[in-house]
């Protein structure tokens, strides 16, 4: 029988399991972004003592070595100087004459549909030590922001 129809196994033509990608640079977290990473953590454990199928388990563990880095390396973020927009601020801005409402979060908190933006993105990027009043650039036009109000 020629090599070409025989079957070795299904394990050779499965698709690796890469590991969940880690943001690059420091985990600075919110108290409530630690809350959810703990939540996470508790929560995959559980999980884990539980499941009995093996390719469910090895996912489960995988989800659970990408929380467990994400809780030793969590940095609590420091409070941003009074009056200007930092992690853990409320921004009210307007943009292209859309006024919006963002919050700027840790990496692992952020949910945009929801107001919640990672200090990464270049949006709070751009409203990153802002001040109510003030015009910031952004998307390469200068004073494309005007910051509205600053929790």
């Amino acid at each position: 029988m020629s090599v070409a129809f025989r079957r070795e196994s299904d394990e050779e033509h499965r698709e690796p399991r890469f590991e969940l990608p880690i943001p690059p640079g420091p985990n600075l977290v919110t108290a409530r972004g630690l809350r959810l990473i703990e939540a996470a953590v508790a929560r995959l454990e559980a999980a884990v003592s539980a499941e009995g199928d093996a390719e469910r388990l090895a996912a489960l563990r995988r989800d659970l070595r990408y929380w467990h880095t994400r809780r030793a390396t969590a940095e609590p973020a420091p409070p941003p100087p009074s009056g200007q927009a930092g992690i853990g601020c409320r921004v009210t801005f307007r943009l292209n004459a859309a006024t919006r409402t963002v919050t700027i979060v840790g990496a692992d908190e952020a949910d945009p549909p929801a107001g919640l933006i990672g200090f990464a993105a270049p949006l709070a990027q751009a409203l990153i030590g802002a001040e109510a009043g003030e015009r910031v650039a952004f998307g390469g036009r200068d004073e494309a922001i005007e910051v509205l109000v600053v929790d």
